[in-house]
């Protein structure tokens, strides 16, 4: 199976990029994984609605120019549903009975996901109902993947 993370936005904090080449290199004997980044829009201090919304829309345009049209889209919302890692191990592990070749997870920008991207999206996945940094998202996300795979084979992982 091939797992794409496409986020909005660069890592730029060193310790974070370690841990996810940590992660890529665990990853690699489970599945392909390819992490693609999006230029995310500055956003004013003062801006309004409109303006957040006209920022989401654009990180949005540049999201769906990456994803296939045959990719499970699971984006990472607050509101989306939340599961157990048992729960998430099973849905991966579902998806690829049913023949779905390439699982992408959607983690967006500082003010959230875009519109047309949330409408793309197959799944809705909430890991909290706080909000954690995007980078940091990253880290979690690829860990939980990382715990998934462990699970559906049976291998121990700590608890």
């Amino acid at each position: 199976m091939k797992i794409t993370v496409l986020a909005v936005g660069k890592i730029r904090e060193r310790y974070l990029q370690d841990a996810i080449e940590e992660y890529r290199k665990r990853l690699s004997k489970y599945c392909k994984l390819e992490i693609i980044e999006v230029a995310d829009e500055k956003v004013p201090e003062q801006a309004g609605l409109a303006m957040e919304d006209m920022i989401r829309n654009k990180e949005a345009e540049r999201l769906l120019k990456y994803i296939k049209s045959d990719a499970y889209v699971i984006t990472l919302e607050i509101q989306g549903k939340m599961l157990t890692s048992e729960e998430m191990a099973d849905q991966i592990e579902q998806l690829g009975i049913q023949g779905k070749s390439q699982i992408c997870f959607v983690i967006g920008g500082s003010i959230g996901l875009g519109r047309k991207i949330r409408k793309r999206a197959d799944y809705a996945l909430s890991f909290s109902k706080m909000t954690f940094p995007h980078p940091l998202m990253r880290v979690i996300l690829l860990e939980q993947v990382y715990r998934s795979y462990r699970i559906m084979k049976g291998e121990p992982y700590h608890k």
